[in-house]
């Protein structure tokens, strides 16, 4: 179950130094998707992450994602994304493991306080449209479509720290 990370718990861009989530934190709040790389879960939900993240860009959030890869393989996974969002590297999956993850995909919405304010683990469209509508609602933005027509039917996902 998604826990509130440590403050000083380490996120490591694919093109840059890694920064605390404090750091992460200081002017807006965090929207982490975590994603499976080396699993056909982790594709199937690229699209959505990917319109989650396009409908949170110019909001005052920060969208990432979270891959437990290293650069080389979160870039061959995300191609022309890895380019233009922000995505994290988790190789050792020791961030999967400060957020409580159990089960990947997974969305977590931390507020500026660090605190954990929404999550769903798994893909279950419901709960991930919880995530995303409430944090629209705080930013005052729009929520996206969730599911969409081409949304896969719910699924479990597959382990976090395996």
């Amino acid at each position: 179950m998604p826990a509130d990370p440590p403050a000083d718990l380490v996120l490591t861009p694919i093109n840059g130094k890694g920064r605390s989530l404090q750091q992460w934190l200081t002017n807006f709040h965090l929207l982490v998707i975590a994603l499976d790389p080396y699993t056909n879960e982790g594709a199937w939900i690229l699209p959505i992450a990917t319109r989650i993240i396009g409908t949170f860009e110019q909001a005052d959030c920060r969208v990432a994602l979270l891959l437990p890869a290293d650069p080389d393989d979160c870039r061959r996974f995300l191609g022309p994304l890895a380019r233009d969002v922000l995505t994290f590297t988790d190789p050792d999956r020791s961030a999967i493991r400060g957020f409580g993850l159990e089960r990947l995909p997974a969305i977590i919405h931390v507020a500026m306080d660090g605190t954990v304010v929404r999550a769903a683990e798994g893909w279950n469209p419901a709960e991930w449209k919880a995530v995303t509508s409430a944090l629209a609602e705080k930013m005052r933005w729009t929520a996206p479509l969730l599911p969409a027509p081409s949304d896969p039917g719910p699924f479990q996902g597959s382990p976090a720290l395996t």
